[in-house]
């Protein structure tokens, strides 16, 4: 059986350089003014047969401006930082420069005490292989940016330093058609297409 699953981007909550680690800051102005933008582009993939959302309030508020009332999902949550939790890079970087390389260069190591980059890919994977879906069931789920990423990973089987090498930008999509360790990324033309 085969399966369509989009995993929208949550709309930001905060500028990129004040994220913070396991940030659960609802949108700001900003996030709510992107969705109201994205909506007309984003508003057709609410036809998904199931509507899923990352456990943080910037996706469910994201999901909820959308109107695909998104049921939460404790396996999409984000990477759990441990100690790193409410802290931003560069504030960790400064603290424990040893440590954030351990973590950036080894996909098992946990030196925040939390969750590897291993075990959040893992984590993902496995929510993405189980899903109870028809044959050309579509899935919808708003996700933090982190949780897309770790989707693509598994998705494409590639190597967990791919993670670091991957931007979701706020509301970006990204699908996935297959089943259960079978993953193929689907890229859809989104403006009109042009002959060379």
């Amino acid at each position: 059986m085969h399966a369509r699953v989009t995993l929208i981007a949550a709309a930001r909550s905060a500028s990129l350089l004040a994220e913070r680690f396991g940030d659960d800051r609802p949108l700001d102005q900003a996030g709510w003014h992107e969705v109201q933008a994205a909506a007309p582009a984003l508003l057709p993939l609410g036809v998904a047969e199931l509507r899923y959302c990352s456990p943080t309030p910037r996706s469910r508020a994201t999901g909820d401006a959308l109107g695909f009332g998104p049921l939460a999902q404790p396996a999409l949550r984000d990477c759990d930082m441990g100690r790193w939790r409410g802290l931003t890079l560069a504030e960790v970087t400064a603290r424990e420069p040893t440590a954030v390389d351990a973590w950036l260069s080894d996909p098992r190591s946990a030196p925040h005490g939390g969750e590897s980059l291993l075990g959040f890919i893992s984590r993902i994977g496995g929510w993405l292989d189980t899903r109870p879906v028809a044959d050309g069931a579509r899935i919808l789920a708003v996700a933090e940016p982190a949780v897309v990423r770790a989707a693509l990973v598994y998705g494409l089987k590639a190597p967990p330093s791919t993670y670091w090498n991957i931007d979701i930008r706020p509301l970006s999509t990204v699908t996935l058609t297959g089943h259960g360790g079978r993953w193929n990324l689907l890229l859809d033309a989104t403006g009109p297409v042009r002959s060379p």
